[in-house]
């Protein structure tokens, strides 16, 4: 099972709230609790909500990175969907308005074709065929669970992949922002500002911050604050390095 611990890594460090915290620990220790009793089949339902929650945080940074062509994806909805959507102060809001599948769409914005959100899709399908009363068990052994869980990881790392270039987007933006200036910024501090104005309000998680980190700070040298920025990137860099080696 330890493998399964992967899933965590691609889940954020800091939530909106204690409810939100708490019904993401939730379901991780209700995929272990079921997977150590052998109840494979709940624990597969927990683990796919753990799934759909990463789909969720993916979503939420793509419309803050990609606000206009977020809402040109939003098409065809009704007006009060789109703008319930727009507006969501939490990446759990999308449920209240979408069906499950549905919030793949948004996944188009990265790069994927129809085939690959199809293929990101398909634990949507199988996981309710699996969760109505049917006289029968999909997973009956460990094996079986692991086998699922080890696909449903590679959907994870094939999405956190295309998502590269938002990440990174957002994290230019954040650099280039008030964020750099300790005079106009919430935080005086760089750590404060860093855990709170970027990680914090993009749910960002440690794979995220891996993909920031690699960040070409190059790439803005002409921004008239470029000083500052490096200045801000530096002390990313210090403070989140360590995490990852």
């Amino acid at each position: 099972m330890d493998y399964a611990q992967v899933i965590l890594d691609y889940l954020p460090l800091s939530y909106r709230n204690k409810e939100e915290e708490q019904y993401v620990g939730f379901l991780w220790d209700s995929f272990v609790s079921n997977y150590e009793s052998e109840k494979f089949e709940f624990a597969n339902l927990a683990f796919h909500l753990l799934y759909m929650s990463y789909v969720c945080f993916a979503v939420w940074c793509i419309r803050a990175a990609r606000k206009a062509d977020f809402e040109k994806a939003m098409v065809g909805f009704q007006n009060e969907v789109e703008n319930k959507l727009f507006k969501a102060d939490s990446p759990f809001k999308f449920y209240e308005q979408l069906k499950e599948a549905t919030i793949f769409r948004f996944i188009k914005l990265i790069g994927c074709g129809n085939e690959q959100v199809g293929e990101f899709s398909r634990f949507v399908k199988f996981r309710n065929r699996i969760a109505h009363p049917s006289g029968t068990t999909t997973f009956n052994d460990r094996q079986a669970l692991d086998e699922h869980i080890a696909l449903v990881l590679t959907e994870i790392g094939n999405i956190q992949n295309h998502m590269t270039p938002v990440l990174q987007e957002l994290f230019g933006a954040f650099l280039c922002s008030e964020s750099n200036d300790p005079e106009k910024r919430e935080y005086i501090d760089d750590g404060d500002e860093i855990r709170e104005a970027l990680i914090h309000d993009h749910y960002l998680s440690l794979k995220d911050i891996e993909t920031c980190l690699g960040f070409d700070i190059n790439s803005i040298a002409d921004n008239e604050n470029f000083a500052a920025i490096t200045a801000l990137f530096d002390a990313f860099v210090l403070a989140y390095k360590p995490d990852m080696e």
